[in-house]
């Protein structure tokens, strides 16, 4: 596959590249201050906006999938995560683009019928706005139309550096938790599930979550 791969430069997003090119695909990065570098390897590096339809529209053309794996630069609020799920759900149809997987967080998920993550008091008010925009990022999704193949991947409530075990497990629209009641998965599996999920779609235009 060639896929196109917003975010790139981040914790999350440097491993989902990492993990393309390990499989064998095309990833063309973009970040938004680089210039564009040179072929090396399967990969190509462009400068892009995810938020600008023009920068979409002529990036997109050619591949076969997008993940977005963005998050606010520094100074940036989160609103940034909503903005690039209207653009591309608005883009991605129009370049010949119908696959698309975006790295949700965890803040969205269910803890019990009924109750999220972000609906506990408890929970830390730094976090809340980031959760906040991946929760209203998954009904942009959510509305999109029948041209855009889309999956959220959310991640447990730990994600971190730390060693590709190639092992997670699939939940949907739960938080999922260990037997000592632990939430967590390394950065680079966390780029594995998300992949797997690309090179074999199981929640088409869904939500699901992982963790080990």
């Amino acid at each position: 596959m060639r896929v196109l791969v917003y975010g790139a430069t981040g914790m999350v997003g440097r491993e989902v590249v990492t993990e393309l090119l390990r499989r064998g695909h095309e990833v063309t990065a973009v970040t938004r201050g680089g210039a564009p570098g040179p072929v090396s390897g399967g990969l190509t590096t462009r400068s892009g906006d995810v938020t600008d339809p023009a920068s979409v529209a002529d990036l997109a053309p050619g591949h076969d999938a997008v993940v977005t794996a963005v998050r606010p630069a520094p100074g940036e609020g989160p609103e940034r995560v909503v903005d690039a799920a209207r653009t591309l759900t608005a883009a991605l149809p129009g370049a010949g683009v119908q696959r698309l997987v975006a790295v949700g967080g965890a803040g969205g998920l269910e803890v019990s019928p009924g109750v999220r993550i972000v609906d506990d008091p408890g929970f830390d008010p730094l976090y809340r706005p980031f959760s906040a925009a991946h929760v209203e990022a998954l009904e942009v999704y959510r509305a999109a139309g029948d041209g855009l193949d889309w999956t959220m991947v959310c991640c447990p409530r730990v994600i971190e550096p730390g060693e590709r075990t190639g092992r997670y497990r699939v939940g949907g629209d739960q938080l999922l938790r260990d037997d000592a009641g632990v939430s967590r998965i390394s950065t680079a599996d966390y780029a594995v599930a998300v992949v797997d999920e690309l090179e074999t779609p199981a929640h088409r235009r869904a939500r699901m979550s992982v963790a080990y």
